[in-house]
């Protein structure tokens, strides 16, 4: 039997960039992923340091959509990612492998 959309689904949250918190967060604030710049080889990585969502928000897919935002941001400034959170590094990078070439090929704990 197939499913019927009645037009009632939930657009997927707006996730903002909150440059001078380094942080990308909800529209309401309540879930956010955190992020350090850092120095590395004469230019700049972006170390994914903390994802948050809160018990009323979790099983909705907001972290990866937090994820998601930060890497096309990395992306677009060309700048690679060291995943610190184990969120990124343990669930994220394995469920989306394309995001795999962003990951900083240096050693992250170098200069820290």
């Amino acid at each position: 039997m197939a499913s019927q959309s009645t037009g009632a689904e939930a657009a997927a949250p707006k996730i903002v960039w909150k440059k001078g918190k380094q942080r990308f967060e909800t529209e309401d604030g309540k879930a956010y992923l955190e992020y350090k710049l850092r120095e590395r080889d004469g230019g700049q990585v972006m170390d994914i340091v903390h994802t948050f969502v809160p018990p009323s928000g979790r099983g909705f897919g907001l972290a990866s959509l937090l994820c998601v935002a930060a890497f096309n941001h990395a992306k677009s400034r060309s700048i690679s990612v060291i995943p610190t959170c184990s969120y990124v590094s343990e669930t994220f990078v394995p469920r989306n492998p394309s995001w795999r070439s962003l990951l900083y090929a240096g050693d992250p704990k170098s200069n820290m």
